[in-house]
């Protein structure tokens, strides 16, 4: 639908640098939830993805933090993760370009990881 109302939008995916599935990254364990599980990749249609941003477990989190700081935004690290592959991107495009990012998450969920209060 996107792509049909605006032919030179770009779709970009985003995924934990520590368990990639769509690009290329090391295996681990992510924090970051909700990216890689079945759920979501069984709601993604890999042929309408342009390209894909691996953002690490440290760049999101420091991004959710950056959220709530700056922007006043409790978002979670799903969203942080969204924000910082959306900031990259913009870096890429330059400014005449629009990025949108969807932040899908809130911090809530998060509060009892001890690595992510840290």
């Amino acid at each position: 639908a996107l792509e049909e109302e605006l032919p030179d939008c770009k779709i970009i995916a985003v995924e934990p640098a520590e368990d990639p599935v769509l690009g290329r990254g090391k295996d681990g364990m992510p924090i970051i939830e909700g990216i890689t599980d079945g759920i979501a990749l069984e709601m993604l249609d890999t042929d309408l993805v342009d390209d894909v941003v691996l953002v690490s477990d440290g760049d999101a989190i420091a991004t959710a933090h950056l959220l709530a700081e700056k922007e006043g935004l409790f978002c979670g690290i799903s969203s942080g993760a969204n924000v910082f592959a959306a900031m990259k991107v913009a870096e890429r495009l330059g400014e005449s370009k629009t990025i949108v990012a969807i932040l899908p998450d809130s911090k809530d969920r998060y509060l009892s990881i001890e690595r992510y209060i840290t």
